[in-house]
């Protein structure tokens, strides 16, 4: 097409078609679904996920993709809408039609992709289902479980909202250009009913940032401004223990417990 991938935007385009092939057959996409696409690119996913739905609103931020992908697209007409957007700033609840719910797809830029992650779980509520191509480490973050090297906030707050599964790896000869990291593709799944939910969820954002500030150290120092060892060990947690080896329901327990303090005591 022409177009020489921008590092600014992160763009590594994917060309492997047996790679693209087998994300397309993990989304399943059908005509009656309402799918969204973050940075097409040059367009490779677009192409299948058209072929296979009918439609299909993108989102991309470079400007001069914008004329190849309308180009190339062309003969869906209205079924191919392009918004010229920040993903991360993107309003994702004015592409929602009643009660219909986005299935999102994305090639993630690696620089943005825990910060896009997180604003998009903030409209978990309209969203079906997320599948994402990102680093390898990011995918392993999101997808950790207790006790493992890469369990911390970004998967925490991640298994609050959703069911994760990793997927697959891809390697860094199916993009042009290159990466020097490896990929992978990973599901997200909101939840229609959260399994675990707190009072506040921003205390438990709260909770949870503080106490992995400093991982390597117990949660009676990362949490010691928050709440007492005392207070710790009444929730039936081990104040000397490593944040990382905390369940989420146990970080919520915490964060219930701020948020009762914090209620105004009631009138006789």
């Amino acid at each position: 097409m022409g177009h020489k991938a921008r590092k600014r935007f992160g763009q590594n385009f994917l060309q492997d078609q047996g790679v693209i092939q087998r994300i397309i057959r993990s989304i399943s996409p059908r005509p009656e679904d309402a799918l969204v696409e973050i940075g097409p690119g040059l367009g490779a996913l677009t192409e299948e996920l058209l072929s296979a739905a009918g439609h299909l609103d993108a989102i991309e931020l470079d400007r001069d993709l914008v004329p190849i992908l309308r180009t190339k697209f062309f003969r869906y007409g209205d079924h191919f809408r392009i918004h010229e957007a920040d993903a991360m700033k993107f309003d994702y609840t004015s592409l929602c039609h009643g009660s219909q719910r986005l299935r999102i797809v994305g090639n993630l830029p690696y620089n943005i992709s825990t910060q896009l992650i997180f604003h998009l779980l903030s409209h978990h509520r309209h969203v079906a289902d997320m599948h994402f191509m990102l680093q390898k480490e990011v995918v392993e973050r999101l997808a950790a479980a207790p006790g493992e090297k890469h369990y911390g906030r970004l998967g925490i707050m991640a298994q609050y909202y959703c069911r994760v599964d990793n997927l697959f790896l891809v390697p860094p000869e199916a993009f042009d250009p290159v990466p020097k990291v490896d990929s992978a593709i990973v599901r997200l799944t909101p939840y229609e009913t959260l399994p675990y939910e707190a009072q506040d969820v921003e205390r438990l954002q709260q909770v949870v940032r503080i106490a992995f500030n400093q991982r390597r150290k117990t949660l009676r120092n990362n949490l010691k401004e928050l709440i007492s060892a005392e207070d710790l060990e009444a929730l039936n947690i081990n104040p000397g223990e490593r944040p990382e080896r905390l369940t989420l329901q146990e970080f919520i327990r915490i964060s219930d417990f701020l948020t009762h303090l914090e209620q105004p005591a009631e009138k006789e």
